[in-house]
Parts: structure tokens; C-alpha cells; sequence
């Protein structure tokens, strides 16, 4: 049952309530994506620009127009959805379009889509929902620790075993943060983190030939500079080349002359970074900054515990998301696959962050409901 503020809320009210900062600034990303795609094809509108540009034309909108939807539809829909996207990751592990190797997409047409990247979303969804009744002296309850880390562990499993291991970390670690938050105890993370290191050996035993020289490549990339370290070794090439104030736009020779491969989807920070150098690096950290504070501040004023596990989650979610893909380019980290937020071309990962900045927005919009 809707409370009754909902239902006092006029549409001049809804606009009003709109956070305009966190919508400017997504807005400016977004434009920041497109001309940096249009750099990706050579200065010319060609595949990349015009698909990319599409997408933005569809989904911003429609992050706008699901805003609207009140805060209190969200909880609702939090299980039916995590479902639905569970029962579509074991559709594309039987039925899925495989490609190098992997099998993560369902063709819909339009659009190839990745259900592990709408799980992303859909695990800080439930479990928002999940732990909206649950008191925080009850977080730590056995059966609850226990229900909470089965919907982390499905997921998990499914995507390994597509496989895509960067994917299912960012998965997996969206939840544990929502479990933290939710006021599970630092100890368990403590227990869990040592029983993870001595396991670790015997996990890696498990990781297919190419996960695991993408780990010898990330501890030395000039073991093989021509093959498997080739990639980061010219992304930290690109990276060094812009200097502090960036080679200029469409001027990025590492990109242009082909130098840099996937330029267009992981590595777009490295693009970025050789033409707009470290002033404009700067400026693009400084915006997904204004992001993630704008959201955490959404969830700080929001009154149901739902929307602010969601508002909280999911701004780790964007900060964990932007600091792996940095760190991947710049070889601090091992090549993972893992997109930057709206910047780097993809569908499913595009319509999937959107779909969250709409709930973070209805949070905005209906801060001062409660959710029974």
C-alpha cells in the first residue's frame, strides 16, 4: 500500500525534487562519451559513435522517465527482478551466443544482451530489499548471513562459469558491501578474507590458461611484449604520451595508429588520457567524485532503509567500477574486462548502470516516504 505522502507528491513537486547536480553531471559524462567514442572511429561517425549514440539517445531518456516510478515499486520488484536475471544467466550458460570462448550474451536484435551486467544491479536490488526488515542486531543471525550469501553465491557461480571472473567479483562484491552495510560484523569479512588466502593457491588451480597469464602479465608484462603484455604496455604508453595537458582532441597517435586494441570498450580511459592528458584524467575523476557523493548524499536523506542500502550499495558499485578500470589501464591490476560507468561502449553495461541511476533518482524523488 502506497503512504500517503506518495500520493500528495504533484508532478511540479517531481521535478522539483529531481537532483539536477547528479543529472548534469551524468549528462556531461555522457556527451564526454560520445565525442571520445567519435575519437575511437578515426574522427568519423562510423559503428562505434553511432550505436553508442543511439543507446544514449534511448536509455537517458528512459533513466529519466523511470525516476518517476516511486521508490516503493522498486522494493517491490526487488526479488522478481533478481530472479528474472538469475533465470536469464542460466538461459545464456545453455542458450547463449558464444564468443572468444565465453558465453555471456542472448541475442535480442537490437541489442546483445549481457544478463551478468543487469546482475550488478539486480544483487544490490534484493538484497536492499532483503535486509529493509531485517533489524541490524538480526543481520548477524545465521539463517539471515546464510539466505544473504546463497543470492551472492548464485550469481557468482553462473557468471565464473561463462567465464568472465572480472564480472563476477564486481557481483560478488556488490553484495558483500550491502551485507556490511546491513551491519554484519567485521569479523566474518576478517574470517572470510583468511579462509580466502589460504585457498587462494588451490582457486587458481581452477582459472582457465588465459586468466592465468593475464596474472603472470599483470606481475610482469615484458614477459611477452608482444603478445599476452602487449595491451598494457601500450595503454601505459598512451597514458605517459599525454603528459599534463593531453596530445589534443583526435591527435592521440597511439590510438590512431592502431597501437592500442579494444580502445573502444575497457581501454577508453587510456584514449582519454593520451589526448586530454592529466588535467582532463582529472576532470573525468572529478566528475564520477561529484556522481558517487550526489548518490550517498541521496541516501543519507532518504528515509526508508531501502533506498539508502541501495543509494549506499550502489555508490560503491560506481566507485569500484571507475578505481578497477583505472587501475586495470594502468597496470595496476590485472586485465579484468570490467567497462568504465556510461564512457565505455556497451550496451547491456550502459542500460544496466542507467537502470540504477533510476532508482538512485526515485530515492531522490520520494526521500521523505517510508517504505512498510
Amino acid at each position: 500500500m502506497l503512504h500517503r505522502f506518495s500520493r500528495e507528491v504533484t508532478f511540479f513537486q517531481k521535478i522539483k525534487n529531481i537532483d539536477y547536480i547528479l543529472l548534469g553531471s551524468l549528462l556531461i559524462l555522457s556527451i564526454l562519451s560520445v565525442l571520445t567514442m567519435y575519437s575511437t572511429d578515426g574522427g568519423e561517425v562510423l559503428f562505434h559513435t553511432k550505436s553508442h549514440f543511439l543507446k544514449l539517445i534511448i536509455f537517458f531518456p528512459m533513466m529519466i522517465g523511470l525516476s518517476f516510478i516511486n521508490i516503493n515499486y522498486w522494493h517491490k520488484s526487488g526479488y522478481l527482478f533478481y530472479v528474472i536475471i538469475l533465470g536469464l544467466l542460466v538461459w545464456v550458460s545453455l542458450y547463449g551466443i558464444k564468443a572468444s570462448g565465453s558465453r555471456r550474451w542472448i541475442d535480442l536484435y537490437f541489442i546483445n544482451l549481457q544478463p551478468s551486467e543487469l546482475m550488478k544491479i539486480a544483487i544490490i536490488l534484493c538484497l536492499a530489499k532483503y535486509f529493509h526488515r531485517i533489524r541490524a542486531s538480526h543481520a548477524n543471525n545465521f539463517f539471515t548471513i546464510l539466505i544473504s550469501l546463497v543470492i551472492i553465491i548464485l550469481p557468482t557461480i553462473l557468471v565464473i562459469a561463462q567465464p568472465d571472473l572480472g564480472t563476477s567479483i564486481l557481483i560478488a562484491s556488490s553484495g558483500l558491501i550491502i551485507l556490511w552495510l546491513s551491519g554484519l560484523k567485521i569479523k566474518y569479512f576478517v574470517y572470510s578474507f583468511i579462509v580466502f588466502l589460504i585457498s587462494l593457491p588451490f582457486a587458481i588451480s581452477f582459472l582457465k590458461p588465459y586468466q592465468k597469464l593475464r596474472i603472470l602479465t599483470f606481475l610482469d608484462p615484458d614477459r611477452d611484449p608482444l603478445g599476452a603484455g602487449y595491451q598494457i604496455i601500450q595503454s601505459k604508453i598512451a597514458i605517459g604520451s599525454g603528459g599534463l595537458t593531453g596530445k589534443g582532441f583526435l591527435k592521440g597517435t597511439q590510438s590512431y595508429l592502431e597501437f592500442l586494441p579494444e580502445k573502444h570498450t575497457d581501454f577508453i580511459f587510456t584514449l582519454f588520457s593520451e589526448e586530454f592528458g592529466f588535467l582532463g584524467s582529472t576532470l573525468l575523476l572529478l566528475i564520477y567524485t561529484i556522481i558517487i557523493f550526489r548518490i550517498i548524499r541521496i541516501g543519507f536523506i532518504s528515509r526508508s532503509f531501502f533506498a539508502t542500502l541501495f543509494c549506499f550499495g550502489y555508490a560503491f558499485a560506481i566507485f569500484l567500477y571507475v578505481i578497477i578500470n583505472m587501475s586495470m589501464v594502468l597496470g595496476l591490476l590485472p586485465i579484468v574486462g570490467s567497462p568504465l560507468p556510461i564512457m565505455s561502449y556497451g550496451g547491456s553495461s550502459l542500460l544496466a548502470i542507467m537502470i540504477g541511476f533510476s532508482v538512485v533518482m526515485s530515492a531522490k524523488i520520494y526521500h521523505n516516504q517510508n517504505i512498510s
